[in-house]
């Protein structure tokens, strides 16, 4: 499974990037102006630092806007997605847009029957929101699973995406149902990395050597 982090700072995507963590970029207007950055200056960043997917939304609602912006987004580099939500005048323009061979990942999706249709459009990605189905007592992982059983059906080649990640539970639960991307914000990342055993056995194995009064073999 890919991990992906959902961010518009650059800082965070250059760290989670050099550690090997992630694969590709979630990233939007609206994470920008939670973070008080300018959101053009943040792309540019992370396009340069990042080489994987990178997927970028429009902020059109109609068919003719949003295949314009797609045009335009796709433009900017070889590595952006475009990102539009799953409506009907969306599904019209995934549909313009593949023909172009731009990449589109369908976001905003709370069904199956919303996954069917992207995929039968051949979408690169399609983005079900985890999280905010669960927010409204809906049970996230049936949702993500039986996409994943409809899509496994039919051979279809379209990326799950686990999108709307609130915790490290949400990252081992997508795994587990075989999605094949995650994209989690910057403090579910380092919690991936993080477990309070790991950092006793460490200072364990330290005291123990240091109690040793042995030699390392090889000096840092």
């Amino acid at each position: 499974m890919k991990l992906f982090i959902d961010s518009a700072v650059p800082d965070e995507v250059k760290k989670m990037w050099d550690a090997g963590i992630i694969d590709g970029v979630t990233t939007n207007p609206t994470l920008a102006a939670k973070s008080g950055i300018e959101y053009k200056k943040a792309v540019e960043e992370i396009l340069a630092t990042v080489d994987g997917d990178i997927s970028l939304e429009v902020l059109s609602t109609d068919t003719e806007g949003m295949v314009a912006e797609g045009q335009k987004l796709a433009k900017l580099h070889h590595n952006v997605v475009v990102k539009i939500p799953t409506t009907p005048e969306g599904l019209k323009a995934l549909k313009t847009l593949n023909q172009e061979g731009i990449r589109v990942n369908m976001t905003l999706v709370f069904s199956p029957n919303q996954a069917l249709l992207v995929a039968k459009q051949n979408a690169y990605i399609v983005s079900p929101f985890a999280g905010r189905l669960d927010d409204i007592g809906h049970s996230a992982m049936d949702t993500i699973s039986e996409i994943r059983q409809i899509y496994d059906n039919y051979q279809f080649e379209t990326q799950i995406l686990f999108a709307s990640v609130r915790s490290p539970l949400h990252v081992k639960q997508a795994a587990l149902a075989g999605t094949d991307i995650a994209t989690c914000p910057f403090d579910v990342l380092e919690k991936l990395i993080k477990h309070p055993l790991t950092d006793i056995g460490l200072k364990k194995f330290l005291d123990d050597f240091k109690a040793s009064k042995q030699e390392p073999l090889v000096q840092s």
